[in-house]
């Protein structure tokens, strides 16, 4: 939507859509989703709701997207290894790795 409150746009997907955050520019949302068979997956888009694109296309649990400052990771939290844990990305989707279970 404009600052103002108008012109409010839905982005029409299945599954459910939450968790959005905006990336440090205010060009990109990263958000979660579960419109891959109900998997819970971390996707970004434009700020417009155009290019639409998943970035963990992992069989696990991911959720709660954070952009760093800098706007060229985004954080997350993963089951992925057996339990919820830190894990951190390029916010092109590669570079997936664990923050807390490094040297376990």
């Amino acid at each position: 939507m404009n600052a103002d409150g108008s012109g409010t746009r839905k982005t029409h997907n299945a599954g459910y859509n939450a968790e959005p955050a905006w990336s440090p520019d205010g060009r990109k949302i990263a958000f979660r989703s579960t419109r891959n068979g109900g998997n819970r997956e971390i996707y970004v888009m434009n700020a417009d709701g155009s290019n639409q694109r998943n970035l963990t296309r992992n069989p696990a649990r991911d959720g709660s997207p954070s952009w760093s400052p800098d706007g060229r990771r985004i954080a997350f939290v993963s089951n992925r290894d057996g339990r919820l844990e830190a894990h951190v990305m390029n916010a092109d989707g590669s570079g997936q790795r664990s923050l807390t279970l490094q040297g376990r």
